[in-house]
């Protein structure tokens, strides 16, 4: 009796937190996308509107399509994002809905407690910047009467239809352009407005926000500016990403003066203190990247050739932290976060990107930290804190006993790996400012050396 009585007090306020989730799930399906229910209780079934609505967002967003409100859903539900619905990979709204003009005014009609102004008024200009650098738009500010762009903060219901929701969740929205709201930007003054990473950076949200006053909807592309959930770059070293450049170009054209492009700013690779995020080989070359930036080593050319991701694959986010070539197939995979692309040569593959859970990893594991496919065992090794995974890559399953400690699978390299490739069936791990030559038939290190001696330094 006892028993039952604890067993119900258990199931309980599971059963409850679980009846939370799906309300929140329905608030956001109905929100972002059109979910209706005309205060209807949906079965929650597959096949159900609502189950269908869950795969429409989980394909948007690039996860596992089950149709059911598992927790990687959930957990990229609950990030802050526009208020805008979501649509397509760089997409335009119904009915293409444009300026006619090329001078745009816009106005600030009230200002956010947590910054200076003169912080708040060099955000607005430089996000507007961002457009007016890739098209022939040019923006004006006036200090009354009636703008195309009108610019405020406000809590909550704030007169427009579409109130906001409290601190996180929702940060912004802004309406495509048309008479009277359309073009307006909102901002959600319960947020933390920053200059910084602190709270959220008001130049960002502002550049994407702008984005949607010009005309734009929300990309699919992970990385783009008009992603619809909030991440931090640092507004020193942003660049407009080229899905975004196509997008707003699609509408206006180019800019008669385009600004140069941006070079890369990443460490020079010939600093000695220089960490990979991850290294690859693909076709013979061997591919280094740091942050936005890529090393292209040919065997036979000397130096390295410095690139941005970007100017090879528009749509992947910069920051890729593992990467893997399996060379037989013709393929790489290039990991960040919970997702994964396959790139066949240099095309992304379709289907792409997928959730690292598909590969058999449990939830706990939030991020890889390098990656290397051996190909004389036929095994792929993940390696992820102090701790490596092996893939039967025939197989397509993890090896049983996985993870086992990396000082006792590949002892004298260290706790953690920041990168590693093969080459001539050697393995290179680099970790920390060091590399490690290391061999898998003798299971030890050959030769320590400097982390960057393969970029021509």
């Amino acid at each position: 009796m006892c028993e039952s009585c604890s067993n119900t007090s258990h199931t309980a306020p599971e059963t409850e937190a679980k009846e939370q989730d799906m309300q929140f799930a329905e608030e956001y399906l109905k929100r972002y996308y059109d979910l209706e229910t005309d205060g209807k209780k949906y079965v929650r079934k597959s096949g159900s509107p609502l189950s269908d609505k869950i795969q429409q967002m989980q394909e948007f967003f690039g996860l596992e399509v089950t149709g059911s409100l598992d927790s990687e859903t959930l957990e990229v539900m609950q990030k802050p994002r526009c208020g805008v619905p979501d649509v397509d990979d760089y997409s335009t709204f119904a009915r293409r809905p444009t300026w006619k003009k090329k001078e745009i005014t816009y106005r600030i009609l009230n200002y956010t407690p947590d910054m200076e102004q003169a912080d708040v008024d060099k955000a607005i200009d430089k996000a507007l910047k961002v457009w007016s650098d890739v098209t022939p738009l040019r923006f004006t500010r006036i200090y009354d009467g009636i703008s195309d762009i009108q610019i405020s903060f406000g809590a909550e219901a704030h007169g427009d239809f579409y109130p906001f929701d409290g601190p996180h969740g929702t940060l912004a929205h802004a309406f495509a352009p048309s008479e009277d709201i359309g073009g307006d930007a909102h901002f959600d003054e319960d947020e933390n407005w920053t200059k910084g990473s602190v709270g959220y950076n008001l130049f960002l949200v502002a550049a994407h926000e702008f984005g949607h006053s010009l005309g734009l909807s929300h990309s699919s592309i992970p990385g783009a500016l008009m992603y619809p959930t909030y991440s931090y770059t640092n507004p020193n070293e942003f660049h407009l990403p080229q899905d975004d450049v196509n997008g707003i170009q699609a509408l206006y054209g180019s800019s008669p003066n385009p600004v140069p492009s941006k070079k890369p700013t990443s460490s020079s690779q010939c600093d000695t203190n220089v960490t990979f995020d991850a290294i690859t080989t693909l076709r013979g070359e061997i591919m280094f990247f740091k942050d936005r930036t890529l090393w292209r080593k040919v065997p036979q050319k000397s130096p390295a050739e410095e690139i941005l991701i970007e100017q090879f694959w528009p749509s992947l986010p910069s920051g890729i932290q593992a990467a893997y070539e399996i060379p037989e197939k013709d393929q790489v995979f290039l990991f960040k976060g919970t997702k994964y692309w396959a790139l066949s040569g240099y095309d992304i593959v379709q289907g792409y990107p997928k959730s690292i859970y598909t590969l058999g990893f449990p939830r706990t594991v939030k991020t890889i930290d390098a990656a290397v496919y051996d190909e004389d065992a036929q095994k792929i090794y993940f390696f992820v804190a102090d701790q490596y995974w092996s893939y039967d890559e025939e197989r397509h399953t993890m090896d049983k006993g996985s993870p086992k400690r990396i000082k006792d699978g590949f002892p004298g390299i260290g706790q953690k790996v920041h990168a590693v490739f093969q080459n001539n069936g050697l393995l290179y791990f680099f970790s920390g400012h060091r590399q490690y030559e290391f061999s898998m038939t003798a299971k030890r290190v050959m030769k320590i050396l400097k982390n960057n001696s393969w970029l021509g330094c």
